[in-house]
């Protein structure tokens, strides 16, 4: 299953790219929206959404409050950084528990990809935090960076892992095929959330072979 990446601006857009795919992602923190925008935009979809709100971008208070609304308006998945604070964990993971969201505790990594070792941890600690699903996304300098983090899936877990960059970008459609619930795209080269990142109608045809 492709999940599209939203960070589109105005919300009726947002919705309307959302409702093309079984499931979309919604960056509230790169849509700048506020919190009647996000009631709006979760209460509205039709399809399943995943709550994504990264911290770079808005403080861990702003966070919070807009990710509670998202899981209350019917988001089915909400994404919680594996190294975000205690306040954010405690705060979101009971919360979305109680309103049958289902949880992604992601690691991102912008420069590299780690050893396997230090990869199985992350895995192994996303698991323990309540996660329902565990996402690693890592950079790829090399091919073998790729086929490293493709070899998680030697085991049977609920786990989306790809690599971003050049390098990286036969994971987005190998890991499919290898036993990822979803992998992420965008809808256009414009709409871009991650650096390798496919569009929807370049990763469609690989996914029929």
């Amino acid at each position: 299953m492709i999940c599209i990446s939203i960070p589109e601006k105005h919300r009726g857009k947002a919705i309307s790219i959302a409702n093309m795919a079984e499931l979309a992602e919604i960056r509230i923190d790169m849509a700048g929206f506020s919190p009647k925008d996000v009631a709006f935009v979760f209460s509205k979809s039709e399809s399943k959404l995943i709550a994504t709100c990264r911290p770079d971008i808005v403080a861990d208070e702003q966070r919070i409050g807009l990710l509670k609304i998202a899981i209350e308006n019917g988001a089915a998945y909400v994404d919680i950084e594996i190294d975000a604070s205690d306040e954010v964990k405690e705060e979101i993971i009971p919360f979305a528990q109680s309103h049958n969201c289902q949880i992604i505790i992601s690691y991102h990594n912008y420069e590299s990809t780690p050893s396997i070792d230090e990869l199985e941890a992350l895995i192994k600690q996303g698991f323990e935090e309540k996660a329902d699903i565990v996402k690693i996304a890592t950079t790829a300098q090399t091919v073998q960076d790729s086929a490293r983090l493709l070899s998680l899936y030697q085991t049977e877990r609920p786990l989306v892992a790809l690599a971003m960059g050049e390098e990286g970008k036969i994971t987005r459609v190998a890991n499919i095929a290898l036993g990822s619930p979803f992998t992420f795209a965008c809808l256009s080269v414009e709409s871009i959330t991650a650096p390798g990142q496919l569009t929807v109608d370049e990763m469609k045809p690989f996914l029929k072979i």
